[in-house]
């Protein structure tokens, strides 16, 4: 089972988001574990390969299966850990082989164009207290079947 990490980085109630070429969508920088990598190594290499800059003190705040369906059929899925930082050190690029990098007010994650999981991620990431647990269903073309979503706080 294939392991992706991603990084959220909002500062003064703005994030920072990759603009992917192939389909237009919003994505927080992220990407695949290497072998015997920790998913904070990987947020933070990951972030810092893709956007030239460092995250400060990522935490956590998501975990889900990522599942892609045919019919009845499941042909892929993954695990998508998701940090989030509210600082940064450097100034990050605006274009690099991934996409364009952009600064967008929070709210706009309502609107971008976006995966619907990613979107219901996200948000929770950037506005919310606690850890969010779940899993997204998706066509193949990434049309969202099915969410199913737990959330919990430290405490409870």
């Amino acid at each position: 089972m294939q392991r992706i990490v991603n990084l959220l980085v909002v500062k003064d109630g703005k994030m920072l988001l990759l603009k992917k070429p192939r389909r237009g969508w919003y994505v927080a920088p992220g990407g695949k574990m290497d072998a015997g990598e920790s998913i904070m190594e990987t947020a933070v290499r990951e972030f810092t390969e893709e956007t030239g800059a460092k995250p400060g003190a990522p935490h956590l705040k998501g975990v889900f299966t990522m599942v892609i369906r045919r019919g009845e059929e499941v042909v892929d899925e993954w695990m998508l850990y998701t940090f989030i930082a509210h600082d940064l050190t450097g100034t990050p690029l605006t274009e690099t082989i991934e996409g364009e990098l952009g600064w967008h007010p929070v709210e706009a994650l309502n609107t971008l164009p976006m995966a619907e999981g990613d979107r219901t991620n996200l948000l929770f990431a950037a506005s919310s207290p606690g850890i969010q647990y779940g899993t997204f269903t998706y066509t193949e073309e990434f049309e969202l079947l099915d969410e199913k979503i737990q959330k919990s706080m430290e405490g409870d």
